[in-house]
């Protein structure tokens, strides 16, 4: 099973943990990440979150794709929160599932890193003296 989403919305950490859980499943990775309060030594006010939606629904179908095949996953979990995110909100939540830990670890690894090298989301961090993108990509 996959579960692929974009939003505008906050996201549900509970729910995407609950979604990838199954009775012959022994282990869950989740990755979780969180705008921080400061980069490079500047204070971050805020980050924006851009997408190419189609492109990147696409893009994070294939990844899930690409895990079910490599790894012996049960279920996978992607979801991007997109537009102003404050500090400590939450812009993307990954959830793998598998029988063992291994499999799961390695597949969430893998999810996250290829999410930031291929998915045309990019993101904007806003600090007192100005803006900046980060890490822009395809």
């Amino acid at each position: 099973m996959k579960d692929i989403q974009i939003t505008e919305h906050s996201i549900d950490i509970a729910s995407c943990i609950n979604r990838v859980m199954a009775p012959d499943v022994g282990g869950i990775d989740v990755f979780i990440g969180t705008v921080r309060n400061e980069t490079r030594g500047k204070k971050v006010l805020w980050l924006e979150f851009e997408v190419y939606e189609d492109m990147a629904i696409k893009e994070m179908n294939s990844i899930a794709e690409v895990i079910m095949i490599q790894w012996p996953v049960h279920s996978i979990v992607i979801h991007h929160r997109i537009g102003k995110l404050q500090v400590g909100e939450v812009p993307v939540v990954i959830a793998v599932s598998a029988a063992h830990r291994d499999a799961a670890f390695d597949a969430c690894r893998y999810a996250i890193d290829a999410l930031k090298q291929t998915v045309p989301i990019w993101k904007k961090e806003f600090f007192e003296d100005g803006a900046v993108w980060v890490a822009a990509h395809p």
